[in-house]
């Protein structure tokens, strides 16, 4: 492939690029009274390159024609599928920051070009095929992230969310690279296609070695249990809206990631992997679900929700079919809404002065004094539980018939079991919220973009969100099969 076809497909990285620079030198020429503009403007950014790799997602591109740079990077539909949801994640991410950061007086006209920069590191992430390409993508989009988890520079628990980060995020970091480095040395190259060559048939120690450090590293970047101590002092120290973008965007991005590596480069040696996967799919949801019962705090509690959640979408990848890989993608989608209407009802939640309420217990007899709020939070509750007819329990119900249709009986029936502790914390928040008497602390007034992002999630995640099942099937199916093409 030449170069002038290998730069048409990465147009929405070029995009984002060029954007993200224009922006800066806009930041710096205007200053923060224009961070309201250079927001619409990158959100703008973000939908126009959601339509450009929408193409292929639709018309479930795959092959050498989605190979650009000499196997660096995959344009296919499964890269197209998780950029689009990346897309989405973050535009919304943007559209409710302004009115949390102007009560503060901590708008900054950098917030909205961080989080294109953030993307950009994802869109490489999601599209790698050669291990380079992977860390370039990863590191972009943590340097990003290190600096929006303490935005808040005079807020103590910002700096420290950062900074833990930061640490967390550079030792993780070291952990891939050392998995890397041993990959390569046992295969001789850091082409994914080169690795799945090199380990087509029984696998060294050397390489092993490397396979588990490389998803160790991944796995810090999902949260994944042993390695997600980072993520609820993360979650509740970072400004709200960052940890709105934190919950979706970069998830996505990770898991995707995961699949790709799992898939693609090791797609020869799932019976290596699937042991590790397993594992951290069910300690996961165990210790997700467990962690979050003794929560006080709605974003901690939300934070090892996502833990718990991520258990579940593993035990998807863990069947290594193109039918757990839909069931992935599926669950990702319907995350992401219930994910970002959480977070949104949470940044909803505010006093009489405008302070943010992050106590549960503030939250009680919410439904008789802000209903409209309690049963967007309430519908959101029900899903994470996977309670049908709300369309969480169709996420859970594909991963776990994929399981199953993959002989992995066992891992479905501990998931089912794992996923009615869970259900407990769910319900918790909904019995303060409709059966507590009221604590009259949520009285502030929200903001009609809050709504329209709430509503619109509740909407997705309620019955009607079936409707879309038909469609959403075939598109995860369409970039399920494009992982698989060369495997």
């Amino acid at each position: 492939m030449d170069f002038a076809a290998s730069l048409a497909l990465i147009a929405p990285e070029i995009t984002l690029s060029v954007s993200g620079l224009v922006l800066l030198l806009a930041a710096a020429w205007m200053g923060d009274k224009a961070s309201q503009l250079i927001s619409w403007l990158a959100v703008a950014v973000l939908a126009g390159c959601a339509a450009m790799v929408a193409p292929a997602l639709c018309g479930g591109a795959m092959g050498a024609d989605t190979v650009a740079f000499g196997g660096q990077y995959k344009a296919d539909a499964f890269s197209a599928f998780s950029r689009i949801l990346i897309y989405v994640a973050a535009a919304a991410s943007l559209i409710v920051a302004p009115r949390f950061f102007d009560r503060l007086n901590a708008m900054r006209a950098e917030y909205p070009v961080l989080v294109l920069f953030a993307a950009l590191g994802m869109g490489l992430m999601v599209s790698a095929s050669d291990m380079l390409t992977l860390y370039i993508g990863l590191e972009l989009n943590s340097l990003s992230a290190y600096v929006l988890a303490s935005f808040l520079r005079t807020d103590d628990r910002s700096a420290e969310a950062g900074l833990k980060y930061f640490v967390l995020g550079a030792l993780a970091s070291g952990i891939l690279l050392f998995g890397m480095s041993l990959t390569y040395g046992f295969t001789g190259t850091t082409s994914f296609a080169g690795i799945r060559g090199a380990l087509d048939g029984s696998i060294g120690t050397g390489a092993l070695f490397g396979l588990i450090f490389v998803f160790a590293g991944l796995a810090f970047k999902i949260s994944a249990v042993p390695f997600h101590m980072w993520t609820p002092d993360v979650y509740e120290g970072a400004p709200t809206p960052v940890t709105t973008f934190f919950a979706t965007a970069p998830k996505v991005a990770a898991v995707s990631l995961a699949a790709r590596v799992a898939l693609d480069a090791f797609g020869t040696q799932a019976a290596a992997w699937q042991q590790v996967v397993i594992f951290a799919a069910l300690a996961s949801i165990i210790v997700g679900a467990l962690g979050a019962i003794g929560q006080g705090n709605i974003k901690r509690l939300l934070a090892y929700s996502s833990i718990n959640n991520v258990g579940f979408i593993l035990i998807g990848l863990a069947a290594a079919t193109p039918q757990g890989a839909s069931a992935m993608l599926v669950y990702l989608t319907i995350y992401v809404a219930m994910s970002l209407g959480g977070f949104v009802v949470v940044l909803m939640l505010r006093d009489a002065d405008g302070n943010q309420v992050e106590s549960i217990a503030d939250m009680a007899g919410l439904s008789r004094t802000k209903p409209m709020l309690a049963l967007c939070m309430a519908a959101v509750m029900f899903s994470l539980a996977g309670i049908p007819p709300l369309f969480g329990f169709w996420g859970k119900f594909v991963v776990f018939q994929a399981a199953v249709d993959a002989g992995l009986i066992a891992l479905a029936a501990v998931g089912i079991a794992a996923s009615v502790i869970g259900a407990f914390y769910y319900l918790k928040v909904v019995k303060v919220m409709y059966f507590d008497e009221p604590a009259e602390v949520v009285e502030g007034d929200s903001d009609p973009l809050h709504w329209v992002i709430a509503g619109l999630a509740t909407l997705f995640i309620s019955p009607l969100g079936y409707v879309l099942t038909p469609w959403l099937g075939d598109l995860a199916d369409k970039a399920a099969a494009a992982l698989f093409f060369a495997a």
